[in-house]
């Protein structure tokens, strides 16, 4: 299986900054990118997690395949959101991209630690975000294997996990 999404499916991004032109920019970004892509956007941290966990006005929104998160948010900031989505058992397989105008060593490794998948220092030339857009896209939707959307009849995660009576072998060459 290779990592692209299944044919007809858009990818579902979601994009947590408190900045409408960084929104923009992000929403030109995909769409010059070729992307069949969905991008949802929230202001804060409060309003990433209800859509995560599909509350309120979010009941209905699909799941991302990947979250786009701004450290500095109101309410709620990025660094919350990333603590609370690493403790959440039915949100930490979301992978979760940093988009930050930090690049301070401290921080980064501060955000690797609490789980994140990749950390993006946001560049000031608008082609250089485009050729990280490109790039992200390449990498997250045509290189990596992204989980699997759960589908009716596959195994819960409760019992997957639990693994009781699966006796794993090995296929011969």
């Amino acid at each position: 299986m290779d990592g692209k999404l299944d044919p007809g499916r858009c990818a579902e991004i979601l994009l947590a900054d408190d900045s409408e032109n960084e929104a923009e920019l992000t929403r030109i970004g995909f769409k010059k990118s070729g992307l069949r892509h969905n991008l949802h956007h929230v202001l804060n941290g409060v309003e990433c997690l209800a859509f995560l966990r599909k509350q309120g006005e979010y009941a209905k929104v699909p799941a991302p395949d990947l979250l786009l998160l701004d450290l500095n948010m109101p309410i709620m900031n990025g660094r919350e959101v990333l603590a609370e989505i690493m403790s959440d058992e039915n949100l930490r397989s979301i992978p979760v991209l940093i988009l930050s105008t930090s690049g301070q060593d401290e921080e980064i490794l501060k955000m690797y630690k609490l789980g994140c998948r990749s950390y993006i220092v946001k560049p000031v030339d608008f082609n250089r975000f485009l050729q990280i857009v490109r790039s992200l896209v390449e990498y997250w939707f045509n290189v990596v294997v992204l989980p699997s959307k759960v589908l009716p009849g596959k195994v819960p995660a409760e019992e997957a996990k639990a693994g009781a009576g699966v006796t794993l072998a090995a296929t011969p060459r």
